[in-house]
């Protein structure tokens, strides 16, 4: 092996190993990129003696001042690393398995590029410390139950019910800010509710739904991406390719009331707009200031305007999607205001991804796992294996059956 490799510093890799990782142009955005970016730093930190037990020092010998560079890697290195992770920092197993899986892949694309000479990160006994993995992803089993999904339902279709009949029955002298402030309530009201239940009933990822600030391709639907009348919606999906998904009846109204409401400029809008004052307040600004007005004029536009957003419907200013973040802040601000009853170890709210989940089991239960697993764009494997719990009940309904006819039997 070239020594040049074996005297580069760990870190002077992880950023063409982040780009090779990465997605869209540049490979600058991914959430694959973004954890392992932080966990490489983590190491680097570890190997140079900067996080760890108070009497560890670093993987660098005591009596040389340098940065901990390839030739102080081995499955020592590794093994140590493992036990690290695996100490009393409070991590779960299956977390302590995933943080060292980024570790391991870089290890493994530095051999393909010649900065190692081998796999250390996955020999056996570089492994060994870590704990056992039970197949679950952290915090990741929460399923909204039937009566969880008809609660937060039926609470944000009340709501944007209330909201848009107290918009449209205003007297007509109105002042026109109150006015501007009842339509705004209602287009939250409304976009909340079609939020509610596309994420209740459609199973799709809220990844494939909404923006995710480290991948540009993932700029959250817009209304050119739904066919209301087919009862479908492009997204682009997880297996990093533009897909039609299902948009079943009770989905339909809401959206389509919404949109109504909202009248988008063009079918280019976002159909879950951002409502952050400070987000739309800067964008209105700079879009403005670049058509040409000026500063004074810009702030008499919006002061005699309840909201940016409505100011950026009426010049077709486009913001931009919601944040899958923006969605569990919605949500946790709708299951408390619905007085949920939430019984989970990590969310005391319903949390996106506990309904596609719960979409999941209601479809297995009533269709089987095949027609689960083209609903939820999954392998009917990986849809056997997360739900499996359903299997299992099913099959001991059928044991205490038997038990029972044959226990009855005269003997």
């Amino acid at each position: 092996m070239p020594n040049r490799a074996l005297s580069t510093p760990l870190d002077d890799s992880f950023e063409r190993y982040l780009q090779d990782k990465g997605k869209g142009r540049g490979g600058d955005g991914g959430n694959y990129r973004r954890n392992a970016a932080r966990e490489l730093e983590r190491f680097a930190e570890w190997a140079a003696g900067d996080r760890g037990d108070d009497d560890w020092t670093g993987i660098v010998p005591d009596d040389v001042d340098r940065e901990p560079t390839f030739d102080d890697l081995d499955e020592r290195v590794f093994r140590e690393y493992a036990r690290h992770l695996g100490g009393d920092r409070g991590l779960k197993q299956n977390t302590v398995q995933t943080y060292y899986r980024y570790i391991s892949a870089w290890c493994g694309w530095c051999v393909n590029e010649g900065y190692l000479e081998a796999h250390y990160a996955q020999r056996a006994s570089a492994m060994a410390p870590l704990p056992e993995d039970d197949g679950r992803k952290p915090g990741d089993q929460q399923a909204w139950t039937s009566e969880q999904r008809h609660a937060l339902t039926r609470h944000v279709d009340e709501r944007a019910r209330d909201a848009v009949e107290a918009y449209r029955t205003l007297p007509e002298d109105t002042d026109p800010i109150d006015k501007q402030r009842a339509r705004y309530a209602a287009l939250k009201a409304a976009r909340d509710r079609a939020l509610v239940f596309v994420l209740a009933y459609t199973a799709v990822r809220v990844g494939e739904l909404l923006r995710d600030p480290n991948d540009p391709r993932r700029r959250g639907v817009r209304w050119e991406d739904l066919s209301l009348d087919d009862g479908s919606m492009d997204v682009y999906r997880k297996k990093q390719q533009w897909d039609a998904a299902s948009l079943p009846d009770p989905v339909i109204s809401p959206l389509r009331s919404y949109r109504q409401l909202v009248d988008p400029p063009t079918d280019r809008w976002p159909v879950f707009p951002t409502f952050d004052q400070r987000t739309l307040a800067e964008l209105v600004r700079e879009e403005l200031a670049e058509r040409g007005e000026r500063p004074e004029g810009i702030d008499e536009r919006r002061e005699a305007c309840a909201r940016d957003l409505l100011l950026a419907l009426d010049e077709n200013i486009r913001p931009p999607s919601i944040t899958t973040d923006g969605a569990r802040s919605i949500l946790q601000r709708l299951s408390e205001a619905a007085g949920i009853d939430i019984d989970h170890p990590k969310h005391d709210y319903l949390a996106p991804h506990g309904g596609r989940r719960g979409m999941g089991e209601v479809l297995v239960r009533a269709f089987g796992y095949t027609v689960a697993a083209r609903y939820l764009d999954n392998s009917e494997e990986m849809v056997r294996e997360r739900y499996s719990h359903i299997e299992a009940g099913e099959l001991g309904d059928v044991a205490t059956e038997a038990l029972e006819e044959i226990d009855s039997v005269p003997q």
